[in-house]
């Protein structure tokens, strides 16, 4: 995987944030040095969330979102901030923009306030000082007088940003996990829900994985089970399936081998595991009428049989024996309000940065919400969750207890 194809879950997310005709779109033209965002004298030109995905060094891929001015009024306006909001929910690192004239508003006061809540690291900018000075009143706190249109202070707002880098622990797919030449067997279904060509990204990340642990992967449709199994001369070391064919795999796979998902890789990837195992012990709590939200973080065209419209539905109600409600998210949409609902179950993340999927469990959680994931609750409803554990002998202690 090169630069350009890191997919947007693990980009460092940037938001540049700040009041209308402040100069975000041009500020984020000048960084990108391109016409990534429309630009114009008149207030309010940017009406939705705008990204541009490219390489920033220190910091290496990141995405460059511009948003509508946190200072719209009206009922269009109104809408604008509430997308602006839902931004802040991914930003890793956000850039407030000033203008030079106005200096510091109330709308950027309340940015700052929102920054410092959700623990965002951030830069203070002041655009528009064209003559290299600043000619509004002092902001103690601003860390750069720029100018996007004479591309004044532009590489020093690089560099600013390149020591905001977020302190991450290290992150490994399924890495940690392997010991070299261990034999990993990938089934992986041909997803009709996948671009044309191409494997989904949980399957690309494990083979990756899998390659930098100097461990070897086969791969195999869920038709090729036995016949991938009979070609080894030993028993593979660890096998990754679909969700959706737990129930087959665990059937054609050997008890001694540890078996798990796609899906419980990423929850685990994206720091959702723990949550999602606790969250799958709700289910003995749903009755009648109750409400379930099935959340997902990408938007795909739904094909007949689709596992959150379709499949999880089936099951739920299938194990449950309860008359459920059923309510679907995707894509960036997710509730604020999640009372209504009585369980959420959410796909891995793929698509979502680490702030993003954590935002949305910090949200059940206050809400006192239950919220496990696709892979997680298919292997309980299947009878197989201890098992598809194993390797995270943490949690397959506390599911005991």
């Amino acid at each position: 995987m090169n630069l350009n194809d890191t997919p947007a879950g693990e980009r460092l997310h940037i938001g540049f944030f700040g009041c209308r005709n402040a100069g975000k779109s041009s500020l984020i033209n000048a960084i990108a040095a391109q016409d990534v965002a429309v630009v114009s004298p008149e207030k309010g030109t940017t009406t939705d969330p705008v990204t541009k995905a490219m390489e920033l060094l220190p910091l290496g891929p990141v995405l460059l979102i511009d948003t509508p001015g946190f200072d719209d009024t009206g009922a269009l306006g109104d809408l604008r901030v509430k997308r602006t909001r839902r931004i802040l929910n991914k930003t890793d690192i956000a850039v407030l923009v000033l203008d030079d004239i106005l200096g510091i508003t109330s709308a950027d006061q309340e940015l700052l306030k929102i920054f410092r809540e959700k623990n965002i690291p951030y830069l203070i900018v002041r655009n528009k000082c064209d003559d290299g000075t600043s000619s509004a009143a002092s902001c103690p706190e601003t860390d750069l007088c720029v100018s996007a249109v004479k591309r004044r202070g532009i590489e020093a707002l690089k560099e600013k940003l390149g020591q905001l880098i977020p302190q991450e622990k290290p992150r490994s797919f399924v890495r940690d996990l392997l010991l070299p030449q261990d034999l990993v067997l990938l089934i992986t279904p041909m997803d009709k829900a996948a671009p044309k060509g191409r494997l989904i990204l949980p399957q690309q990340q494990a083979i990756r994985d899998i390659l930098e642990a100097n461990a070897l992967a086969l791969v195999c449709q869920e038709t090729e089970i036995t016949t991938a199994l009979n070609r080894l001369k030993k028993a593979p070391d660890l096998v990754i399936c679909d969700s959706q064919i737990f129930q087959k795999a665990a059937a054609a796979i050997p008890e001694t081998v540890p078996l798990t998902s796609f899906s419980i890789l990423m929850a685990r990837y994206k720091g959702f595991l723990a949550a999602a195992v606790d969250g799958v012990a709700s289910l003995t709590r749903l009755a009648d009428g109750d409400t379930v939200l099935i959340s997902e973080g990408c938007t795909h065209h739904r094909q007949c049989n689709d596992i959150g419209t379709v499949k999880i539905p089936h099951w739920l109600t299938e194990y449950t024996q309860k008359k459920l409600r059923f309510e679907t998210s995707s894509g960036q949409t997710f509730p604020e309000n999640l009372q209504k609902y009585r369980l959420i179950v959410h796909c891995g993340g793929c698509m979502l940065n680490p702030r993003e999927m954590l935002y949305r469990m910090k949200c059940a959680k206050d809400q006192d919400v239950p919220m496990t994931n696709y892979g997680i609750l298919i292997a309980h409803l299947h009878g197989i969750l201890h098992r598809s554990l194993t390797l995270f002998p943490h949690l397959a202690i506390k599911l005991k207890a």
